[in-house]
């Protein structure tokens, strides 16, 4: 896949980044070197390798789910700007 001029102002329009004609030509450069190095990874053989989240074999701790309130209310709403007893107090955004 190649990267021309026209697709880097595309990806920019749609990022909202404002682009001129010097960082079209050199981000157009940089994305083409990116997918040479992606397209390099699809040449490497996986058959038979198993798909991992991290390089080294841990498993996650586990815990019971259980549904708390935290057991600290009082603590949750002390920085709030507004709040009543256990409760934020929030401004009226419905009429």
């Amino acid at each position: 896949m190649k990267v021309d001029e026209s697709t880097v102002r595309n990806i920019a329009r749609l990022a909202r980044i404002k682009v001129d004609d010097t960082q079209a030509r050199t981000l157009e450069g940089e994305l083409n070197g990116i997918l040479q190095w992606v397209e390099q990874l699809n040449e490497v053989d996986t058959e038979g390798v198993e798909p991992m989240t991290c390089v080294t074999d841990m498993r996650a701790k586990m815990r019971k789910d259980e549904v708390t309130d935290g057991g600290y209310p009082e603590d949750i709403v002390k920085n709030a700007p507004e709040h009543t007893g256990t409760f934020f107090v929030v401004p009226k955004v419905v009429e």
